[in-house]
């Protein structure tokens, strides 16, 4: 998959909001009522991932997860990672 341009990512970035760039990736901090729904949120991320062959950072603390997205075989953005955000934000209200 190729790598997003500068523009590519400045309309991505559009349409996930809550996700900012942070060098050649983006990052969200999701907070949860506490540790358990946060790991519950976890183990719907490692789903989401394992299903579409993308696998984020993931910092766990207590009741804050924080996922990292970058593609490191692109080296770099790509739409998987926005693809990827995306569906972790759509796991948030299933919990």
């Amino acid at each position: 998959m190729p790598k997003l341009t500068a523009p590519q990512i400045k309309s991505a970035l559009a349409t996930a909001p809550t996700w900012k760039r942070k060098g050649s990736a983006i990052v969200r901090i999701f907070q949860f009522k506490d540790f358990v729904v946060a790991v519950k949120f976890v183990n719907a991320v490692a789903k989401l991932a394992e299903k579409a062959a993308h696998h984020p950072d993931i910092d766990i603390r207590w009741n804050k997860v924080s996922l990292l997205l970058t593609t490191h075989d692109a080296g770099g953005l790509t739409e998987k990672d926005f693809a990827l955000a995306a569906k972790c934000d759509a796991a948030v209200a299933k919990l």
